[in-house]
Formats: C-alpha cells, sequence, structure tokens
C-alpha cells in the first residue's frame, strides 16, 4: 500500500479460475509506474466466488478490492477479456475499460482456424503428432532420423492447449520436422501396423506453409503483448491498425490465405469501437515517444488526440495546484507556519542589515517598473507549448524503452511526464492475472484439495509479492 501511495494512477486485471478441487476464484493484479519509471504489478487478493458471475457481481467485487487496499483516488483503470460479464462489470462498477488485446488476438485466430481447408489440415496433422506421441517405436525412429538429417532433436507438438498459437506451433514444428517425419512413417518398422496413416502431401504441406505465412504477425503480436516489463497498452491501436493491413488481401494470395485474412480481418473489426476505450488508447499510443506521430489516424483524429492530451495535462496541472494551496491553507499547513514566523519587530526576530541605497539610486528606475514584467503562463498554454516541442523532438527508435526516455526527459517535459505515467502504467492484457493460474497450481494441488480459500489467498498473494522495491 506504501508503494502504490506513490502512483497517481494504477490499474488493475482480473480474471477467474477453478481449482482441482472445483471451486471458483478470482484473482486481481494491480500495475502502476513508480518514482523511478518503473512498472510494478501485485497481486492483490484471490478471493473464492461461489455466486453466479454476473457483471454485478464482479463489480460489486472489485469495487470492494479498491476500497480495501485504498485506491479509490487513483482513478482505477480495468483491464479484462473480452466476456460479456466483464465488460458488465466495467460499466456498473463505472470503471474505464480496456479490453485485453492478447485476448482479442486469440479470438480473432480462433475465427481463422475455423476455416474449413484450414480445419481438416490440422485435423491431420495433429493426427499424425499424436501417433508419435503414442508409439515408442515411431518416437525412436524419429530421433534418430532427425541425426541423420541434421536437425534439431525437437518433440513433436500436439494441439491441446486452448489458445489458438498451439495450433500454430503444433503446424511450424511439423513443418519444421517434415523430412524426418516422413522418413519415419515411410520407414518398415513403423508402417507395419499402421497403414492407414500417411503423411501429408505436396498441397496439404504448401497449405500448412501459407497458414503458418498468414498466422505468424498475430503469434508476433501475442508474444509481443505478453510482456510485462514495458508498457503494451501504447502497442494496441499501432498493431492493430497493422494487423488491418496486413490481413488485407494481396495480388498472389492463395485461397486459403484470402479465406485466413478475410476471417481474421472482419473479426478485429469488430473490436476496440467504443469511444472511450478508443481515446484511451490513442492517448496512450500518443504519450509513447515510439508511436506519437500516430500515422495510422487521419490528420483531423490526430490534431484531436493531441488537444486532448494538452487539455488533461493542463487539467492536472490545475488539480495539483489546487491540491497544493488547499494542502498550505489548511491548518497546521505550510500557511499557518507562514503566519506564525516571527516578524521583524518581534524580540526573537535576528536584525537584518537595511538594504543598499546605493544601488536603488543607480538601478532603481530600471528595475522597480513592474510595467512590461512577463506574467506567469496559464497550465494550458505550458501544457500546449510542451506538447508542440514534444511533437518536434525526434522519435524514439522501436527498440528503446519509453519509460528510460521519459525518466530523462522528465525535466523538460514535467506535464507531459506526469500525464504519461497514469497511461504508460496500464497494461494492455490481462496476461498478468492468468498466470497466477500456474501458481494457484502449485498451491491448491490433489494433495492440498482441502485448503481453505482464505489461505490459498494468502499462499498466493506472499508467493507473488516476496519482492516489493523500497518506496
Amino acid at each position: 500500500m506504501a508503494s502504490m501511495s506513490q502512483a497517481s494512477r494504477v490499474a488493475i486485471t482480473c480474471d477467474s479460475w477453478t481449482s482441482v478441487a472445483t471451486e471458483s476464484y478470482l484473482t486481481v493484479t494491480v500495475h502502476y509506474v513508480n518514482e523511478d519509471w518503473q512498472i510494478l504489478s501485485h497481486v492483490l487478493q484471490t478471493r473464492a466466488v461461489y455466486e453466479s458471475h454476473t457483471g454485478a457481481h464482479l463489480a460489486e467485487l472489485l469495487s470492494h478490492v479498491v476500497e480495501e487496499w485504498q485506491l479509490s483516488e487513483k482513478d482505477v483503470v480495468l483491464v479484462t477479456d473480452n466476456a460479456s460479464n466483464m465488460i458488465v462489470a466495467a460499466q456498473v462498477g463505472k470503471f474505464p475499460h480496456v479490453k485485453c488485446f492478447a485476448h482479442t488476438l486469440n479470438l480473432a485466430s480462433q475465427r481463422a482456424l475455423q476455416v474449413s481447408t484450414l480445419s481438416r489440415l490440422l485435423g491431420r496433422v495433429q493426427r499424425i503428432t499424436t501417433f508419435f506421441h503414442r508409439s515408442t517405436i515411431a518416437n525412436h525412429t524419429l530421433k534418430v532420423k532427425q541425426k541423420c538429417l541434421g536437425l534439431k532433436n525437437h518433440k513433436l507438438l500436439t494441439d491441446v492447449a486452448t489458445r489458438w498459437n498451439s495450433a500454430y506451433d503444433m503446424v511450424e514444428r511439423f513443418l519444421e520436422q517434415q523430412p524426418a517425419i516422413c522418413a519415419t512413417l515411410l520407414s518398415p518398422e513403423v508402417r507395419r501396423g499402421q497403414s492407414d496413416l500417411c503423411t501429408l502431401n505436396e498441397t496439404d504441406v504448401s497449405n500448412a506453409e501459407d497458414a503458418v505465412s498468414a498466422l505468424k504477425p498475430m503469434k508476433d503480436a501475442t508474444t509481443l503483448m505478453s510482456e510485462e516489463s514495458n508498457p503494451t497498452v501504447s502497442l494496441i491501436a499501432p498493431i492493430h491498425a497493422q494487423l488491418l493491413q496486413n490481413m488485407t488481401d494481396t495480388i498472389g494470395d492463395s485461397p486459403m490465405i484470402h479465406e485466413i485474412k478475410n476471417a481474421i480481418k472482419t473479426d478485429l473489426l469488430k473490436r476496440y469501437n467504443s469511444e472511450a476505450e478508443k481515446k484511451i488508447l490513442h492517448t496512450a499510443s500518443a504519450l509513447d515517444p515510439r508511436f506519437k506521430g500516430l500515422p495510422f489516424l487521419t490528420e483531423e483524429e490526430r490534431l484531436e488526440i493531441y488537444r486532448g492530451v494538452t487539455e488533461e495535462a493542463a487539467s492536472l496541472e490545475n488539480e495539483r495546484t489546487l491540491r497544493r494551496t488547499e494542502v498550505d491553507e489548511a491548518p497546521g499547513g505550510m500557511g499557518t507556519l507562514e503566519e506564525e514566523r516571527p516578524t521583524e519587530d518581534s524580540p526573537s526576530a535576528p536584525k537584518r542589515k537595511a538594504p543598499s541605497s546605493l544601488l536603488v539610486s543607480l538601478l532603481g528606475q530600471s528595475f522597480t517598473d513592474t510595467e512590461g514584467t512577463v506574467e506567469p503562463k496559464t497550465p494550458y498554454a505550458r501544457a500546449e507549448e510542451e506538447m508542440e516541442r514534444y511533437c518536434k523532438a525526434p522519435a524514439l527508435p522501436l527498440t528503446e524503452d519509453p519509460l528510460n526516455w521519459w525518466r530523462v526527459q522528465e525535466v523538460t517535459f514535467p506535464l507531459l511526464s506526469q500525464l504519461s505515467k497514469r497511461y504508460l502504467c496500464i497494461p494492455g492484457t490481462s496476461v498478468s492475472a492468468e498466470r497466477v493460474f500456474s501458481t494457484a497450481g502449485d498451491v491448491v494441488t490433489a494433495k492440498r484439495s482441502a485448503l481453505k480459500p482464505e489461505h490459498v489467498d494468502q499462499l498466493v498473494f506472499l508467493q507473488k509479492n516476496l519482492q516489493i522495491p523500497k518506496c
């Protein structure tokens, strides 16, 4: 709580999971940028959920989390998957909401995997890879063939996971080991008794290569969005726009590639259409020095986002000034201290020497005239100037860390830097909450299935929060 209190804004992610004891839990994680411009993440709590997972009930649970951890003043942003109950929970709880981009990519890719030609191909590949997992003779022969052909001794994958990229990995690994697989299946010791099992023909191999080629941008985007140490919310808008461009038909596309691209593009076009969500994503990209040019927007949209950033930075500065004024004027504040300082006439006040009259007589007329004195600029004028200089500054290379850039430029852009902390702390995915599942699986095992929910919460909490940087 001491660490989170230093943050101007926090984001929370949540996801539900079921233990081996068939008990439903909801895990909530928190994310923020600290004073040293590092993204910090913590698991706040894991609660057993006995009621139906309705949006209203989830909103109540999340509101309790915010109150319990004293985050009410942190403008909490909620990041969840695309499930309808999560969308309702954000609306009922009045949380600014960002949908998990990894889940969005998964939904679009799953739709591509349902293309009939690709679906049949995946069935054939899975049948062959499953055979190698079940047959010790075939598995041993495959290793021998891999060595003879100079291939890496990689185990074939079977599509058993729920994520779409497991099917992608299975096909990619299959193509990599295709020569060894063919040699193994055609060998007498393996083929005996397996006459109905045959390798893929040339058309199937060509289709598999097309599928891997068409789906590679989706796989790369999924891998990139799974990071937690770098800002990811600013990646959503540019990657989403780039994927839509990549999924546009080009001359020379095979029928399978055409179907895959259309399936993905149709699904992606349905996502991130909310004006409130688009504003968050575009503002985050504008505050990321790698994407501040916003080339995926029209000129009118770009200027509107810049105007919104300027206004929000000025508003944030006004609020900070108002809070400082309230603290100074409050009893016991700086205003009271000023009033209690000894005056010139008080006995305890030290005697000061009179200012030199010679300096006044020489330069008084030139330097005591207040006419022409520069008036302090308004927060909006300062924010406008910062925004203009920020846009003119060279863009940060894609390989650099935007948080390091802001740490160095914090003095140059004091208003924009504070605003960037409020946006770049938002994770683009709810992957961090899902990663708790593996830890929970080690906590609630078959031999520890009688653990009470409060003990599950404590054990997961301690394991995930062993290291907390000192504030």
